[in-house]
């Protein structure tokens, strides 16, 4: 009993914390009294039907007393939480049934929008929910859109859960199951319920997203502006039928010891983090950005070329892989020299994507679009403008926080970790001593050894490698 009143105790805690709340500042999105107390309930881990059963008595009991000696109010504050404690033990008692990790997902479409919702139980308990926005989806009813929806998310999560519980029948459940179970390791289930405790969860799922879709109207108009508008604006400016998908790459270097690119991925005017990658440099030394952005450039489209091969032998689409996707627009960070390489990129694996160059101007800052050599102004105040700033800047933070990454973790290598001889410290000494890389390759064995204070016979190996030294190509 003890365990019982404890629980009970919890709960009036609980209710009275959320009856002083806003809603839509706890669960944003969310104004639904029912969810708050499931997912608490959960938090709580009240395991034992006998300790409900306790607590679900108790409380009727205090109700009943109240309601005697008149005093309604407490009665109807014991009858609330009565109600609550009732329905979510029988809610806990269906999720921990089978133990199992599942994703629930339902939506919510009006018109051209959407908002898919997704609950995540792990080890039989509700956890969280997250609620996606999809635009665009007037001509899609909802189990293509779920079908959508399963295919972009699960291609880009880490975690797959053992079981799908889906709102709707979708196409292609043989097929998803199968590259699902691949991604997991593990069989995975894709399920549809028609009754039960796990079709009231779909149904609330449906009833968030709902809610969600209702109160966000005005902000999913704005957002809409600053993404697919945008690139519909950029799609006119450029004159391009079509426009979804945009990758940006950037590359960034520290005084020539270390190349690494970035990749970012902008999809409907939004950044699709999961597609995001990271560039180690192999075949260049020193702080040549032209030839970096080759060797990025290729291993990035020939990688794609390879999966979509597979894929195809496979007889899956490229939303099924991490590469095989190509966009519809390159977007380089600089002007003439940059997009030229790309469009030699492009031709040598018989490519043809439309590659446009966003320049700088002299205080670093984004100025116009450089597009079939011409130079294209854009208005500043315009959401186009607006967006591809924001893809720039974003590509750049990219690039810069993988080298920080790497430079923290003290994980910088580059081309002297390859000389027999040069370990850190030496690497450290030759980095202080010369400015650049160049500097080393063109000094000789005795400018080396003075300035470095190394001694002779690992001078002549540094000066015997920058001159004599073959690199290999190391593409992917």
């Amino acid at each position: 009993m003890d365990d019982a009143l404890k629980l009970a105790r919890e709960f009036e805690h609980v209710m009275c914390r959320f009856r002083r709340m806003d809603y839509s500042v706890l669960h944003p999105g969310v104004g639904n009294m029912e969810f708050a107390v499931l997912e608490m309930i959960h938090k709580l881990s009240a395991q034992h039907d006998a300790i409900y059963g306790a607590a679900i008595s108790d409380l009727q009991k205090k109700m009943e007393e109240a309601a005697e000696t008149l005093e309604f109010e407490e009665a109807a504050r014991y009858r609330d939480l009565f109600n609550s404690v009732k329905q979510v033990s029988q809610k806990q008692k269906i999720t921990d049934s089978d133990g199992e990790d599942k994703d629930i997902i339902a939506l919510d479409k009006d018109g051209s929008d959407a908002v898919v919702q997704v609950f995540f139980v792990r080890s039989g308990k509700l956890i969280g929910r997250e609620h996606f926005y999809m635009t665009h989806v007037e001509d899609s009813d909802k189990a293509q859109i779920l079908l959508d929806f399963v295919k972009q998310f699960y291609a880009g999560t880490p975690f797959v859960p053992r079981e799908l519980i889906l709102q709707k029948e979708i196409d292609d459940i043989p097929v998803l199951e199968e590259w699902l179970t691949a991604r997991r390791g593990a069989r995975v289930y894709i399920r549809v319920p028609r009754k039960g405790q796990k079709e009231k969860l779909v149904e609330l799922a449906e009833k968030n997203a709902k809610l969600v879709l209702e109160k966000d109207r005005e902000r999913i108009a704005r957002d809409e502006a600053r993404t697919v508008g945008a690139v519909r604006q950029i799609a006119q400016l450029l004159d391009l039928p079509m426009l979804d998908r945009m990758e940006a790459f950037d590359i960034s270097n520290i005084s020539g010891f270390e190349n690494v690119g970035s990749m970012v991925v902008y999809e409907k005017g939004k950044p699709k983090r999961s597609d995001y990658r990271k560039f180690r440099i192999k075949t260049v030394a020193g702080p040549d950005d032209y030839a970096c952005m080759r060797e990025v450039l290729t291993r990035r489209f020939e990688h794609g070329l390879k999966e979509t091969k597979e894929l195809e032998e496979k007889n899956l689409s490229g939303e099924f892989g991490s590469f095989a996707r190509f966009p519809d627009l390159l977007l380089m960070d600089g002007g003439r020299g940059q997009v030229n390489i790309a469009q030699q990129v492009l031709d040598e694996l018989h490519l043809n994507i439309p590659v446009c160059g966003m320049v700088k101007d002299d205080n670093h800052r984004t100025r116009g679009l450089y597009f079939h050599n011409v130079e294209l102004p854009i208005d500043r105040n315009s959401e186009a403008f607006k967006l591809i700033t924001r893809v720039q800047d974003e590509a750049h933070r990219f690039a810069i926080e993988y080298h920080r990454s790497l430079r923290s973790k003290d994980q910088v290598k580059s081309v002297l970790d390859e000389i027999p001889g040069v370990g850190p410290a030496r690497r450290k000494a030759l980095m202080k001593s010369f400015p650049s890389i160049y500097e080393i390759r063109d000094a000789t064995a005795e400018q080396i050894a003075m300035q470095a204070d190394l001694p002779m016979s690992v001078a002549e190996e540094i000066y015997e490698f920058f001159h004599n030294h073959q690199e290999e190509d190391c593409r992917e």
